[in-house]
């Protein structure tokens, strides 16, 4: 999320009225709106690579997977968000025919701007949604994936891996995400 909110305070009627009309994207709490800003190759491959896997598996099944254009509310804490990937395997919820409320895994693409944020205040708010089962960040500019598994505790399960013979379990949509293959294409620093 960016620096420059907007200075009035705005309803959540009143973002999603300007968001409808945008010709960019942006994120909204509180009363503020949050431009997002462009993604670089690296981020792109990625969610490239990853939405073609979860896809890929999800063909014959009654699960969706959408990519960072689908619009995610968070109604516990009226964070609307957008995710560079959200996955689900139950009927689809909308808030309005542009706003998802029941994501299960939800998947950000760490960058030098946002990693902080996704992992810190953003996870923060993913965690009030019940329909949230794991959360999952990928690096883009080293080879590393730290992965949050929801227990029956309502506690988080970390696991983090930078091998590119890894192999990523998602339980809760039954999908497999090989570190090679989300990894396709990209020239990282540290091979």
């Amino acid at each position: 999320m960016s620096a420059q909110p907007q200075t009035a305070y705005i309803t959540p009627e009143e973002y999603l009225a300007l968001e409808r009309k945008a010709e960019y994207k942006s994120e909204y709490f509180e009363g503020e709106i949050f431009a997002m800003s462009g993604a670089s190759p690296n981020h792109n491959q990625i969610t490239a690579n990853v939405l073609a896997e979860i896809h890929a598996q999800f063909k014959k099944r009654p699960c969706r997977v959408y990519v960072n254009d689908m619009r995610v509310k968070v109604s516990p804490t009226g964070l609307y968000t957008y995710p560079d990937i959200v996955a689900l395997c139950d009927k689809p919820r909308f808030d309005d025919a542009h706003t998802l409320l029941n994501p299960t895994v939800l998947i950000e693409v760490l960058s030098d701007s946002t990693a902080n944020y996704d992992r810190g205040v953003k996870f923060k708010h993913y965690r009030t949604l019940d329909s949230v089962k794991e959360y999952l960040l990928v690096a883009q500019d080293e080879y590393h994936i730290e992965h949050y598994v929801r227990q029956a505790n309502n506690q988080w399960l970390l696991s983090e891996t930078s091998d590119l013979q890894e192999v990523i379990e998602l339980p809760s949509i039954n999908c497999r995400l090989a570190l090679t293959d989300i990894y396709d294409k990209i020239e990282n620093r540290d091979k």
